[in-house]
Order: C-alpha cells, then structure tokens, then sequence
C-alpha cells in the first residue's frame, strides 16, 4: 500500500502542473522491476523538463529521491526511477510513436485519488 500512494502522490503533482493525459498503472504482477508505472506528457520538451523538476521537488519534500534520471537533456522521453514507481514522461509525439499503454495492455489502470 505504500507504493501506491506514493504513485498517487506522484500522480497528483503531474495534475497539479498541467502535465497530458496522465496514466498511472500497475505493474508488480507482469514485472519485477516496479510497482507502478506512469505515463504522461506535455507539448514540447520543456514543458516535460519543467514537469520533471516539479516532480523531483515535490516528490524531494514527500521524502523521496530518484534512483535515477534518464532523457533529461534531451526531454524527449524522461524516466524517473523511484524504485516501487517508475514515471515515463514524453514529448507527445513520442508518446504515440512507443506506445507503451499498449505495450503493457494487461497492467490495470489505477485511478488515482481526487483524480
């Protein structure tokens, strides 16, 4: 239960900061390699690197760091790792083109509290 609200708490910045079709979902039965993924994304790449430092400090004042940051320079696709959840955030043409919603078709979408 602690990862999901930390996946939650997760979620409710990316709402808070006007990130795209955010998704969150769970994944610990299909993958050992986190408990939930979320997806989102935004209109141009610094609008993703902006939604990916408020991620980092709002999530930094709950408590939590990432294990790792991929993509930031480039803000096409940005992956932050916290362990139990995993955020992918996409440029949106990237988004549509690696699909991952489909990709993990049989992970149940969580709906988020408040969301």
């Amino acid at each position: 239960m602690q990862s999901l609200n930390k996946a939650q708490q997760c979620f409710e910045i990316l709402q808070k900061h006007k990130a795209i079709d955010p998704t969150l979902f769970q994944v610990k039965e299909l993958t050992s390699i986190s408990d939930y993924f979320i997806i989102s994304s935004g209109n141009s790449t610094r609008q993703i690197q902006a939604i990916m430092r408020h991620i980092q400090k709002g999530m930094r004042e709950l408590g939590f760091r990432p294990y790792g940051i991929e993509g930031a320079q480039e803000g096409n696709w940005i992956l932050m790792d916290y362990e139990d959840v995993i955020i992918h955030l996409f440029y949106k043409p990237f988004r549509e083109f690696y699909d991952l919603e489909g990709l993990w078709v049989e992970a149940p979408r969580i709906e988020a509290e408040g969301g």
